[in-house]
């Protein structure tokens, strides 16, 4: 493979950290103490899975979401903490790419009628599958050092 400046695990690894920062991102521009205290992150996402299309996404989010809103707006936030700062160190790559994933796919179902996080999570899952299979943690990351996924 010929690139430009980087060889090419070195721009998987610059794709995977900023989708690390992307992460760390969503997670700091977050206001934790409305999401903790008040519960606004999880009362915002009741109210657009109330008003969904598919019925599937509306039992979903009141079966496993609503009565636990305390706990998933931890879940929730600390999700995106653990991927941000795993994917920018390259600690447990495969395990944070795959769930990035997840999350992305949780993110898009739950917002498909929003166009704009539509293109967010879905760029943010291509970067999560580009990084997978790409094996991005080959290079500057933590995986490397520690011989681990070799």
């Amino acid at each position: 493979m010929d690139t430009i400046w980087l060889t090419g695990a070195e721009w998987l690894a610059v794709l995977r950290i900023g989708l690390g920062l992307w992460w760390l991102e969503s997670w700091r521009h977050k206001d934790r103490k409305a999401w903790f205290q008040r519960g606004t992150g999880i009362a915002w996402a009741a109210g657009i899975a109330a008003e969904h299309r598919w019925s599937a996404v509306r039992s979903g989010f009141d079966r496993v979401v609503a009565p636990h809103p305390r706990a998933m707006a931890y879940v929730v936030v600390h999700a995106e903490l653990a991927l941000g700062l795993g994917l920018i160190t390259g600690f447990l790559t495969p395990v944070a790419l795959a769930g990035g994933f997840l999350l992305n796919a949780l993110y898009f179902t739950l917002m498909i009628h929003d166009v704009a996080e539509q293109g967010q999570n879905s760029m943010m899952a291509l970067m999560s599958v580009v990084g997978l299979f790409g094996m991005s943690w080959q290079t500057w990351s933590l995986d490397s050092a520690l011989g681990l996924f070799c």
